[in-house]
């Protein structure tokens, strides 16, 4: 919507992951250093770690995106709250294996013979997992299980373990200290700092194409990293809605008045929220007293929260109205001129 008036080409904040986009800190660098590093030893775990919202996914597809080896066979797994014979049927079906049989004995044979059958023709698997904080405990030994198949002492299937935070406490139980002697190398990412979030934001602004200069004051830049903490896909979200709100306001430049007018607005919406304030409170089984004073106080509270959301959806299609309105004024006047233009040239 807002690309024509700031001279887009696409959108620059979308939250879909694209490789195009990918801009590398020091911490993505790293991480990417060491995935290319597990590539290249071709044996092993590599485990990358953090908050939700830091670009391990991005950093995953751009991995997959970037591989010039055609000796590598990859998938990406993305559902991974899976028992261990849910993990190994994905597999199978991720890497489209014909299996015989019904039996896990089954499974895991047909599993193997593929491995091998890639090893024959000089290749190998890799298989990258996404959101592995989600995987029980015996579903990630399962997969160290999987380490185990070789042929003439070398690995057949290599595995990447991406995951928020979570998972780096699965790893550190007692229990895992098999699977944690098959690390050679791990990473964990960290949002960005406020000079990070300035050279993210351009960079995704060049790569839409945007000739506008100063777009942001840098001003704006500082707070939008203290509004977004850093966090890539908070920055995403907001600066997405920042430049529509230039858009229905016909600014020419963002500054910090609008970004707390928008950050603001985000405060009592569901849209993308910059806090990581939960929408539950240790009250919310405790039963309801009707004719609780408190109560009573936070009915009008919540009544009053829907009230200016409502206010707040009038006026953004209010602002959608006049901008409409704007554009079918346009439209009639270039239209009213090459009539005139025509009638001219009769």
């Amino acid at each position: 919507m807002y690309e024509s008036y700031y001279g887009f080409s696409e959108r620059p904040f979308q939250l879909s992951p694209d490789q195009r986009f990918f801009f590398a800190t020091s911490h993505h660098q790293r991480a990417l250093s060491y995935l290319q590093y597990g590539l290249d030893q071709g044996e092993g775990f590599i485990v990358i770690t953090g908050p939700i919202g830091t670009g391990k996914t991005t950093i995953a597809r751009n991995l997959l995106a970037n591989i010039a080896d055609e000796k590598i066979v990859a998938v990406q797994l993305v559902t991974t709250k899976l028992t261990p014979d849910e993990l190994l049927e994905l597999i199978a079906a991720e890497f489209k294996i014909t299996v015989t049989g019904n039996s896990k004995a089954d499974l895991l044979q047909s599993i193997e013979r593929f491995l091998i059958s890639l090893n024959k023709q000089g290749k190998r698997a890799l298989l990258l997992v996404d959101e592995a904080q989600n995987l029980p405990a015996e579903t990630i030994e399962e997969l160290r299980m999987l380490s185990n198949f070789q042929l003439n002492n070398k690995p057949l299937i290599q595995s990447f373990l991406l995951g928020q935070e979570e998972l780096k406490a699965i790893i550190s139980a007692p229990d895992m200290e098999q699977f944690r002697q098959r690390i050679i190398a791990s990473a964990h990412l960290k949002p960005l700092n406020s000079e990070e979030v300035k050279n993210y934001i351009n960079h995704r602004l060049t790569q839409a194409n945007c000739n506008i200069e100063a777009l942001f004051t840098d001003e704006a830049f500082q707070l939008i990293f203290e509004k977004t903490l850093g966090v890539p896909r908070k920055i995403n979200i907001f600066v997405d809605r920042l430049l529509l709100f230039g858009f229905l306001e016909e600014l020419e430049h963002i500054d910090c008045k609008a970004i707390n007018e928008v950050a603001n607005e985000m405060s009592i919406e569901l849209t993308g929220s910059l806090t990581n304030n939960s929408l539950s409170d240790d009250n919310s089984h405790q039963p309801l007293v009707v004719n609780s004073t408190e109560n009573v106080e936070n009915m009008k509270n919540v009544l009053r929260e829907v009230e200016e959301l409502l206010e707040g959806s009038i006026q953004q299609k209010v602002k959608m109205t006049r901008y409409i309105d704007k554009l079918l004024k346009q439209k009639n006047r270039e239209y009213a001129e090459l009539q005139s233009q025509t009638t001219n040239n009769d």
